[in-house]
């Protein structure tokens, strides 16, 4: 007979991908061992081998659980209707709100994607392209003139991206602009060199 779940099995997880990313963010993942995630956790080595196989399978699932939040929001904003210009906005406060809300794990995604097996790259690399090209689509509809040279189209995208990735090295809280500011100015340097 299979051994049943136990009911809170999936809060157990979402901790232990919690401790995960503050503990891969801060050391890097080869200098976290599954026993500073233990220890994290205040349990032991063993029932974290009880919800993960691996210390690679606990990685992955701190950046597809990251990948998923992202993008709910593009999801969200697929359901709108506006302008491309004030959807590509949307899009920026959104992922904003996402990347500083969850700064460990984004760091985590940034600097060890490639600690993943190629089949789960593949995977996260798949959800990062679904949000790239629904920001790229978004500003062709904005700019339909963009769309002529779609080599520097992409190129816009991917510093609008580069802005977006990097704000939770620095931002804080508690400074002059806020993450809905940061995420305004983004798009709005963006869109300005576009249309």
């Amino acid at each position: 007979m299979a051994r049943q779940q136990a009911a809170d099995y999936d809060q157990k997880r979402a901790l232990i991908t919690k401790e995960a990313a503050k503990l891969f963010a801060s050391n890097g993942f080869d200098g976290a061992s599954i026993l500073d995630l233990a220890t994290a956790c205040n349990t032991s080595k063993s029932l974290i081998y009880h919800y993960y196989a691996s210390k690679e399978e606990i990685l992955f699932d701190v950046m597809n659980a990251h990948m998923e939040l992202l993008l709910g929001v593009v999801h969200e904003l697929e359901a709108e209707d506006g302008s491309p210009a004030a959807l590509f906005r949307q899009l920026s406060r959104g992922l904003m709100r996402q990347y500083t809300g969850a700064a460990d794990s984004q760091k985590v995604l940034l600097y060890e994607l490639g600690k993943l097996s190629t089949p789960e790259k593949k995977e996260i690399v798949g959800k990062q392209r679904q949000i790239i090209d629904f920001a790229e689509n978004l500003l062709m509809r904005a700019a339909p003139a963009a769309e002529q040279d779609h080599g520097q189209l992409r190129a816009h995208v991917m510093l609008f991206f580069g802005m977006l990735n990097w704000t939770p090295n620095w931002f804080k809280q508690s400074g002059a602009a806020s993450r809905d500011d940061i995420a305004n100015m983004a798009a709005e340097k963006t869109l300005a060199t576009l249309v």
